[in-house]
């Protein structure tokens, strides 16, 4: 496996690694694992990085191990926190768990080889007596080779409690336990894991005798500095009841022209001769986003499927006006009803008209009746694509796209829906 630290160094993944890796992997297999905090059921943006190292490892023929932190999920971990995390339930540690597997799944192969596997820490952890760690973990470490890792030092003056003090040791014991019973020789994770991967490093040489490795890849953030994996201060999660597919898909579309080639060498397996290409048609027509619509329609694909991605990719042409919403099929407008404002209505009230002022009002593109008025006689609002022409048109039954939705439509920006299919009133 020569091609692991290269690959990664060249797809911006890599930020320090400890020496000897590259020579080992010139020997063969590896076995290498990567820590997932189990603290919600779903994975985010964030998490691709070390998800696509993962990748990457199986890719080049190594074996990868997913471990979520159901024990070490119980204790919490202070890296890169200023204040203790509440600690989880057993029960919720296992629910986040299997979530994170389905995510998983959708890049990693678990299936022949060098299928991944996933294990959970509580496995042993929830095995390990007190006294045994002591003896066989604890004994190891002094005190002041903990005091020194950044992890334990930034937060002296905040305070940190015993627990998170003792989670280095955890991740440690870990690391230990996957040496010996799984031969796993390399932790990979985000940079501020470094001292964790390395206190587990020096655990296997002191009590297995042996050599273990550690990678970390750097901690994102976009080119203007703000932390990466955010929208709007909220996280972008994998999980489409949490984040919805056509909003990752904007996530990903959005992002600036400066980080479009980082994150296309980042976050997709396309060689980098193509990546060079994508933006060399990028810089003839910025306007067009190319990067950006590739690198959106990829990264959504492989998480929510090709099908969700052909809706999403629809919806958002027709939000932005250059879609024919008349050959829109149901389902797109499914997508867009859970994105703008949808109005449900009888369909008996289709019957007898919705006059128009009544529906911009119900829907919210106009504040009143008269404003309403005012709108449709500036020619500001639209039916299904089309200019109001009148403010006295009632919408009936002939406005229903496939079968169901009516679109309204404000300007070019604002958009909302009655959806028909409430039961008929009696």
């Amino acid at each position: 496996m020569p091609n692991l630290v290269t690959t990664l160094k060249e797809r911006g993944l890599l930020q320090e690694v400890t020496p000897g890796l590259e020579e080992r992997l010139r020997q063969g297999q590896i076995t290498g694992y990567v820590g997932f905090d189990p603290t919600a059921d779903s994975l985010h943006a964030g998490s691709l990085v070390p998800v696509m190292g993962l990748l990457w490892l199986q890719r080049l023929g190594g074996r990868p191990i997913a471990l979520v932190g159901g024990g070490t999920g119980l204790v919490g971990d202070p890296s890169g926190k200023r204040s203790e995390r509440p600690m989880l339930s057993v029960e919720a540690v296992e629910y986040n768990a299997a979530a994170i597997r389905r995510q998983l799944e959708r890049f990693l192969d678990f299936q022949g080889p060098n299928a991944a596997r996933m294990h959970n820490n509580l496995e042993w952890l929830g095995a390990t007596g007190l006294l045994d760690f002591l003896r066989w973990t604890g004994k190891h470490f002094t005190v002041s080779y903990m005091l020194q890792k950044e992890s334990v030092r930034s937060r002296l003056d905040s305070g940190i409690s015993f627990t998170e003090f003792s989670y280095m040791l955890v991740q440690a014991h870990d690391f230990a336990h996957l040496y010996r019973a799984q031969g796993c020789e390399l932790q990979m994770g985000g940079s501020d894991q470094w001292g964790n991967i390395t206190a587990g490093i020096e655990l296997i040489a002191r009590r297995e005798g042996g050599t273990a490795h550690g990678l970390v890849f750097p901690l994102l953030t976009t080119a203007s500095g703000d932390k990466f994996g955010k929208s709007e201060g909220e996280n972008v999660w994998l999980d489409p009841a949490r984040t919805s597919p056509y909003k990752f898909y904007q996530f990903w579309l959005n992002v600036e022209d400066a980080d479009a080639e980082r994150l296309l060498k980042m976050f997709t397996v396309l060689p980098l001769e193509e990546i060079r290409g994508v933006m060399a048609d990028q810089v003839k027509d910025p306007g067009k986003r190319i990067a950006q619509r590739f690198l959106a329609r990829d990264i959504t694909g492989r998480v929510h499927g090709a099908g969700t991605t052909a809706r999403v990719i629809e919806a958002s042409e027709v939000l932005f006006g250059t879609r024919d919403l008349e050959t829109v099929e149901p389902g797109t407008l499914a997508v867009v009803a859970g994105e703008v404002s949808t109005i449900r209505v009888v369909r008996d009230r289709l019957e007898t008209g919705i006059p128009v002022v009544d529906a911009l009002v119900e829907s919210g593109l106009a504040s009143s009746k008269s404003d309403a008025r005012r709108g449709i006689q500036g020619q500001g609002f639209s039916v299904n694509g089309h200019r109001i022409a009148a403010a006295d048109l009632a919408i009936g039954p002939e406005h229903l796209i496939a079968g169901r939705y009516v679109a309204l439509q404000k300007g070019k920006k604002h958009f909302a829906l009655l959806d028909s299919s409430l039961p008929e009133s009696s």
